[in-house]
């Protein structure tokens, strides 16, 4: 905390988890201000619509679960509180997103090489009438 003084109105067992909370706060802080130094328009306008759908879907969850910390600060039960509702929903539409994202990684099959692939590497036994010609050609030298 601010010159790692002890303060007497809490524990001091959990003194290590509210630096820890306080520098997270400070954090969270510091990425806000970059976040908000940009115009949204501005940076929108660089991304394609996937990376923009990320964007909008990590800031609502983002604000959502401030929300829920600062809900549970105030005493309020934030699972029986409809943001519960609404990161779940905004869960659902990441996972979408994911899926998508997924599908465009994934490799495309191409039947022709594939059909080859298996093909060559399935055995084929050789006619008895193959091997016998062919030693006819040959001569004895």
């Amino acid at each position: 905390m601010a010159g790692e003084e002890i303060n007497e109105d809490y524990p001091v067992e959990i003194h290590e988890y509210l630096s820890a909370f306080e520098n997270s706060i400070g954090a969270v802080d510091e990425m806000l201000k970059t976040m908000m130094s940009v115009s949204r328009n501005e940076l929108l306008q660089k991304l394609d619509p996937l990376e923009q759908a990320k964007v909008d879907l990590v800031s609502a969850y983002t604000l959502n679960s401030m929300f829920w910390v600062y809900l549970a600060t105030q005493g309020v039960n934030p699972k029986e509180h409809p943001v519960k509702q609404e990161l779940e929903r905004i869960r659902v539409y990441m996972n979408r997103v994911k899926e998508i994202t997924d599908k465009k990684k994934a490799g495309k099959l191409d039947r022709g090489a594939a059909s080859r692939f298996v093909k060559n590497a399935l055995w084929e036994p050789k006619p008895r009438n193959a091997s016998k010609v062919a030693n006819k050609g040959k001569s004895k030298s």
